[in-house]
Parts: C-alpha cells; sequence; structure tokens
C-alpha cells in the first residue's frame, strides 16, 4: 500500500496493519527548526541550512531524505504568504538564530532589534510600519505584539476584522496550481492549508500579516467579545465564510482532486483543565459557520475535515463531529478527561485522531527514552485499534526535547509497522 492508501484506511476507519505517520504536514503537527537540524545530524545528514516554513512558531522543513527516515506518511500544501505575511515563493536567504544556528528565511523576512535585545520582524516584511511580533534573546519562537487602536463599540465596523480574509488573487491561485501539481507527483496524502476558514482563531486575531490591523485585534478583548460583542462577531463570522465558500469552490475547481484533507480551523477550545466557552456559546457563536462550510466541502469535495483544538476538549468532541469535522488535532492526553481509552471508546468510530501518540509537555521532553517508548507503544495500540489513527506528536516537538528521546519515538513506530 502506498502512503495514501495507508491514511486513507485510516481515515476510514480501516486498519491496516500500519500506523499512518504525520510529521511537519501542518502549523500544528511540526517540529522546532533547532529538532530538525538535531534529527539530520544524528542521522549523518547532509548540513545545510534548515528552511523555516512557518517562521512565527518557527517549524523547520522535514525534506525528502528526511521525511523518509521518519517514516511519514503525509505532505503539507500551505499558502503563497506566512503568518507574517512575507511570500515564500521569491527566495530565500541565510540567518544565524539567537541559539547559533544558520537557518533559512524567506528573502523579504526582515528584522530588526528592540532596546532589550529581543528580535523584532515586521508584517510584509515592512521595516517602515511598526513590528508586528518579537522573539525574546532567550526564546526560540515569535510573541505578536499587540497593536490594539481605540474600541468604539458604537462605531465597529466588520470589515476591519475583515481585511485578511480577501477572495484568492491571481498571483493565489497560481501558486496553488503549482502545490496541486507538485501533490500529484507524490504517493503521500495531502493535507491543504487553504487558509480563510479559521472561525475565531486566537493565533490570527492579532493581524500578525497586516500593517495597520484594525478592529478587535486584541487577544482579551477579543474573548470578551464571545461574551459582550456576540452580534458583532456573527457578521463577521458570517462573511468570512461567505469569503471561505467561494474560494473553497475554486479551489476545489483547480485541484480538488490533489487534497485528501483540508486544515479547516485551529480555533483552541480547550485549556489544561476546561474549555474557554461554554457549550452554548460553542453551539451559537461558532457551529453554525464550522457547519456550513463542512457541509459544502463534505457535499462537494472527497476531502476530509481536520480540526485542530488543544487542551481538555471532551465535552466539544460530540459538537465538533456533529458540525461535520472528520478529525480531532493534537488530542491532548494529558489535559483533563482526555484519557486515550476513553476517548477511543466514546468517540473512536466517530471521529479520526491526528496526534496524542505521546505528551509533549512532560514525556517527549523530560521522559527518559523508555518513557518515550512505552507512551507511544501504549497510545499507538488504544488509538490504532480498527483504524481512526494518524500518529503525530500532541502539538508540535519543541526546540530542547532531547534528540535521544525523538529517536526513541521513531524507533517505536518503526517496530509497531514492521
Amino acid at each position: 500500500m502506498t502512503s495514501e492508501e495507508i491514511v486513507q484506511a485510516a481515515l476510514d476507519h480501516r486498519e491496516t496493519g500500519k500506523i499512518p505517520v504525520d510529521f511537519g504536514s501542518t502549523s500544528v503537527t511540526g517540529i522546532h527548526v533547532r529538532a530538525v537540524e538535531n534529527l539530520r545530524n544524528y542521522y549523518g545528514l547532509e548540513k545545510k541550512p534548515v528552511k523555516v516554513i512557518e517562521p512565527f512558531q518557527m517549524l523547520g522543513e522535514i525534506d525528502e531524505e528526511l521525511s523518509e527516515i521518519l517514516g511519514t506518511d503525509v505532505i503539507g500544501l500551505s499558502s503563497r504568504r506566512n503568518m507574517f505575511g512575507i511570500p515564500q515563493d521569491e527566495g530565500w536567504k541565510e540567518f544565524r538564530t539567537f541559539w547559533g544556528q544558520v537557518v533559512l528565511l524567506p528573502e523579504k523576512f526582515n528584522i530588526s532589534f528592540d532596546d532589550d535585545g529581543s528580535l523584532l520582524i515586521y508584517p510584509e516584511g515592512d521595516t517602515s510600519v511598526p513590528p508586528c511580533a518579537k522573539m525574546p534573546r532567550a526564546g526560540y519562537f515569535f510573541d505578536a505584539i499587540p497593536r490594539q487602536g481605540p474600541i468604539d463599540d458604537n462605531n465597529l465596523n466588520v470589515e476591519d476584522n475583515l481585511e485578511e480574509f480577501g477572495f484568492l488573487s491571481e498571483n493565489d491561485i497560481n501558486w496553488w496550481k503549482i502545490q496541486f501539481d507538485l501533490a500529484r507527483k507524490s504517493s503521500k496524502a495531502v493535507v491543504a492549508n487553504f487558509g480563510g476558514t479559521a472561525i475565531g482563531d486566537i493565533a490570527l486575531v492579532p493581524g500578525l500579516n497586516l500593517k495597520y490591523p484594525r478592529g478587535i485585534r486584541d487577544v482579551t478583548e477579543w474573548y470578551i467579545s464571545t461574551v459582550a460583542r456576540q452580534g458583532y462577531l456573527h457578521e463577521v463570522f458570517e462573511r468570512q465564510t461567505e469569503i471561505a465558500l467561494q474560494n473553497l469552490a475554486k479551489l476545489n475547481e483547480i485541484g480538488g482532486d490533489a487534497v485528501d484533507v483540508v486544515f479547516l480551523c485551529g480555533t483552541d477550545f480547550g485549556t489544561q483543565t476546561s474549555t474557554f466557552c461554554s457549550g452554548e456559546v460553542f453551539d451559537t457563536l461558532y457551529a453554525p459557520y464550522y457547519k456550513k462550510m463542512n457541509d459544502w466541502i463534505h457535499s462537494n469535495t472527497g476531502w476530509k475535515i481536520f480540526k485542530h483544538s488543544c487542551g481538555a476538549v471532551e465535552s466539544f468532541i460530540r459538537k465538533f463531529i456533529d458540525c461535520g469535522f472528520d478529525i480531532l488535532n493534537p488530542v491532548q492526553i494529558n489535559a483533563a478527561g482526555m484519557n486515550p481509552v476513553h476517548l477511543k471508546k466514546k468517540y473512536g468510530e466517530h471521529i479520526v485522531f491526528w496526534g496524542g501518540g505521546v505528551d509533549t509537555q512532560k514525556v517527549l521532553a523530560f521522559g527518559t527514552p523508555d518513557d518515550v517508548r512505552k507512551q507511544v507503544t501504549e497510545n499507538c495500540k488504544i488509538f490504532g485499534k480498527g483504524g481512526g489513527f494518524v500518529f503525530n506528536t500532541v502539538h508540535n516537538i519543541q526546540a530542547n526535547v532531547p534528540v535521544e528521546n525523538i529517536v526513541a519515538m521513531i524507533e517505536s513506530l518503526k517496530k509497531l509497522n514492521m
């Protein structure tokens, strides 16, 4: 069986004797650029700067030779511009990080330094406007810089929170045609993150790609708005959904057959111990728009739909299913109520668990290689029974995870898949 066939079987809840594996297909299933270099060095691969494919979190490219070693069955497609609005099709340049690693960043990735030595990055690489994010000298990724202007509740304008959700341009369409052509040449399953479908994703609220973000752009204010400004958010989500459906139709027309899974939304609904909002708020504020997009996708394409939400979301999983989501990621197994046995027994016939293979907060980061092997083996046996499981860690692998632990995880997967 090809990788694509193995993944498709898992998505159809069929067991094939092999657990499909994903490392790097999305911005929530990736590996920090430092950890990527550590893996390349461990396996004796060519020493070269690793390309940063998602600079906000500093995720590294898993190229073909490393992908072969890791045993990945999935590749990802993403938009022409990254989180900072910087194009990824206009060349790359070397950059030395605070931790001494030389990496490749997009040519227009222009930076400066704050008074405290932090690294500042600018929307679209335009240094004539205020910076949108900063990386502390002791940090390994960027944090958004709040750029919230005064909020006049009597004159809120929906267009202000729709600036980044526009219709596909001719350049965008040409980019996606190239991506679809590359995907068709692969024997692996394809996950596409088209963008523009993320209802309320808090990572996108600050408008890191916008030079002068308007509307509600402060994280705290946004969460307040989910209670105090629901009418305004309904207007934003309704318009966003209309734009998204037209873009999805165009993308399906020009290359839908090349895609297996669409990453629809990364909005987090869970904390370590509970949910961010009540079930009633989810049902009234979010679900109608998710369902509208998901129903269109299921009616017009063969794509499976990927929903990312961290945290203790056990009480929302049935709601995700009812909205039409096929896949849940990252399956945060160490959050309250997220026990793998319980999740698989209660929801395993109705949703695919994409993640949950090993706990990144404790076991992978601070455990021993034996701890890693034990948890990977146990979770794969639980989640993998009857299909409906794609292996990934609980969210991205971070910079300082011991390479021996990552290798232990990989070796365990290979043993299980022999």
